[in-house]
């Protein structure tokens, strides 16, 4: 008696045909999986910006308190820094953070900051001559409403948009932390006026992305030297 049997093996056009549909399947995974990664990654940048905000709020509160002009809002310091290195030797000199925790704040992925912290007495931070620090900090003053802007990711530029050379992040999105001590994590289309409706919405803008250091509600100022203080190779 004669037993036909068949043959569970694939086919090469079936094993073909797997293959393709893993290869697509694949591909829209990669996209969505990058984007969530990314959002993962400026979430950590928000939170150094927030722990840099802390420090930065507990030191201008204990200034209020105490009468003590040297720790103020940076816009507010007697002699008001002009690098980002100066303002950041302020917050080392009054205690309000430490060398090795700074250094951490001012990194991101993608981010080659060569700086070192020397112990003092005053302990002091020195940027070298290459990389770039993740963060900039705007010269805020106590009069500044809550949505002034504190910090931002340093590929942003207020109503301009994301530097696609810059650091961290490129166009991929932006972090900004406000003087109240709300912060978010926001997309290119967000970055400008435009991304939220163009003329008329200024107030919505600076309600949600935020204001530059002396702007009034419904005026949109420019970021320039005269505010900001960031550090880095790349613009």
């Amino acid at each position: 008696m004669k037993i036909n049997k068949t043959s569970s093996a694939f086919t090469l056009i079936e094993l073909l045909v797997v293959i393709a549909i893993i290869a697509i399947l694949a591909a829209l995974a990669v996209p969505a999986l990058t984007s969530a990664l990314a959002k993962a990654q400026m979430t950590g940048t928000s939170n150094n910006a927030r722990q840099l905000y802390l420090a930065q709020f507990q030191m201008a509160n204990d200034g209020a308190a105490t009468g003590n002009a040297g720790s103020a809002w940076p816009g507010d310091l007697p002699t008001v820094p002009a690098t980002l290195q100066a303002y950041l030797d302020v917050l080392l000199a009054n205690g309000y953070l430490k060398g090795g925790d700074l250094l951490k704040l001012l990194n991101a992925p993608g981010v080659n900051l060569d700086a070192t912290v020397a112990a003092g007495p005053p302990p002091t931070i020195t940027f070298g001559g290459a990389g770039d620090a993740a963060l900039k900090v705007y010269l805020v003053k106590d009069g500044d409403p809550a949505n002034a802007i504190f910090a931002a990711s340093h590929n942003y530029v207020y109503n301009v948009g994301l530097l696609a050379a810059s650091v961290p992040y490129g166009t991929k999105g932006f972090v900004v932390m406000h003087k109240g001590g709300d912060g978010a994590v926001y997309k290119e289309g967000q970055a400008t006026l435009a991304g939220w409706g163009g003329v008329g919405n200024e107030v919505k803008f600076q309600q949600q992305v935020g204001t530059m250091p002396g702007d009034v509600e419904g005026t949109i100022g420019a970021e320039g030297a005269g505010n900001v203080l960031k550090y880095g190779a790349t613009p």
